[in-house]
């Protein structure tokens, strides 16, 4: 298993983009909301969530665990 290690703000803001993607889809299967107004705020919220977590990923799986600079300072 690989460990990175993450700030609180990074948790944040990788658990705000889940969110916001998890009330999207919501939205997109609610029957309360009408057609015109769930469509709209469930696909912006899918949207936002989904492409805001693209960067977070790649800024998570480009971290370098503490051990790892450790052995590349010394080599």
């Amino acid at each position: 298993m690989i460990e990175k290690k993450l700030s609180l703000a990074e948790i944040l803001l990788i658990a705000g983009t889940r969110v916001a993607f998890g009330v999207g889809i919501g939205l997109l299967l609610s029957r309360r909301l009408s057609n015109d107004a769930k469509k709209a705020a469930g696909l912006a919220l899918t949207l936002v969530g989904g492409l805001s977590s693209v960067p977070l990923a790649i800024n998570v799986i480009g971290k370098k665990d503490e051990a790892e600079r450790g052995l590349r300072s010394v080599a």
